[in-house]
């Protein structure tokens, strides 16, 4: 049991973790450690910098050229339901759900998104 307690004694006593090691080592470890830190820093960087220009540049590309097919099939449908109806394009239904208003905004009857290219005009009503 004493030995025991004694070697818990001497455990404790004992300096741990990284200020022992600081205090111990001399200041060349010091710079070693420096310059092993700034060499991870330059790899990592160029890590970086490559899954930057090999990885992410092309995928916005591919994105980009994705949404532009998107809309271009988009635009044409829009002029084929439009070369069906005489060059314009349908009313839109005018369910009681939609584009509900009971009073009405500070600037009008719109929305601060109106778009009237998009949007149905609500001032008119």
């Amino acid at each position: 049991m004493f030995a025991r307690n004694a070697v818990r004694a001497v455990a404790r006593a004992a300096p741990r973790g990284s200020r022992a090691a600081s205090a111990d080592a001399g200041a060349g470890d010091y710079f070693a450690k420096r310059d092993a830190v700034r060499a991870h820093a330059a790899e990592v960087t160029q890590l970086w910098r490559r899954i930057s220009f090999y990885v992410c540049v092309p995928a916005t590309i591919a994105c980009a050229l994705w949404v532009r097919n998107v809309e271009a099939e988009h635009a044409e449908h829009v002029e084929h339901i439009k070369a069906e109806h005489d060059g314009h394009l349908p009313d839109i239904p005018q369910y009681e759900y939609m584009n509900r208003r009971l009073k009405p905004y500070p600037w009008g009857m719109n929305s601060l998104f109106f778009n009237p290219h998009v949007n149905k005009d609500l001032s008119d009503e």
